[in-house]
């Protein structure tokens, strides 16, 4: 067994809820749909009317893996290297070369853990703190979401009511693109669209719509 959270919009708000399902491992294809089918299960036993969606390169549906952060791109970037060029510590950083190499070596550049503390993301010139926790996240995915989708594809969002994202683990990391997708839904679901907020307005709308994630 395994347990995963499950991303919902409740009273105009994202949050979540862990459920227990039946793991298949292995790294096949076929194995983490297998996984994915009985996560929604478990969600359909608790809430028969449900219409979950799994976002991620591992689902079935068109819409949820177009979804995926590593289908995204954001003024030709993909999330993973503006996240990871966007780190701000105490003793170095940003690294704006990480822009320019595969994600995956941006991802673990040694110099993102040889630099102290993490105190910020900045981007576009201005900086992100790091509460409320996930929120520079959103916001990249949000616009990355705007570039890379088209308004129909978007307002198939509306489709679906709770995300999910087989290869998430809170105990392991906080950003999870189920989480965003339902902060995607809410704000089409309230402005038609997605809504150009400054940052500050962002960051006032994230506090008061997402939960923190556990433990956070």
């Amino acid at each position: 067994m395994a347990e995963r959270p499950v991303f919902f919009l409740s009273r105009g708000r994202v949050t979540s809820k862990t459920y227990s399902f039946e793991w298949f491992p292995g790294f096949s294809a076929s194995q983490k749909r297998k996984s994915i089918d009985s996560l929604h299960r478990a969600v359909l036993r608790a809430s028969p009317a449900a219409r979950p969606l799994e976002v991620s390169t591992k689902g079935g549906e068109p819409l949820g893996v177009r979804l995926s952060a590593f289908q995204l791109r954001l003024d030709g970037r993909t999330l993973e290297n503006i996240f990871q060029s966007s780190k701000v510590f105490q003793d170095g950083g940003p690294y704006p070369d990480l822009l320019d190499v595969p994600p995956r070596d941006a991802k673990r550049d040694p110099r993102l853990r040889a630099s102290g503390p993490l105190t910020a993301f900045r981007f576009q010139g201005a900086d992100f703190p790091l509460e409320p926790k996930t929120a520079f996240y959103d916001y990249i995915y949000l616009a990355a979401a705007s570039q890379s989708l088209t308004a129909e594809e978007l307002g198939g969002l509306l489709a679906y009511d709770c995300f999910t994202d087989i290869e998430f683990n809170p105990a392991r990391s906080l950003n999870t693109q189920a989480r965003t997708a339902a902060l995607l839904r809410l704000l089409l679901e309230e402005f038609g669209r997605v809504p150009q907020l400054s940052r500050e307005e962002f960051l006032q709308y994230h506090r008061e719509r997402v939960a923190p994630p556990e433990g956070g």
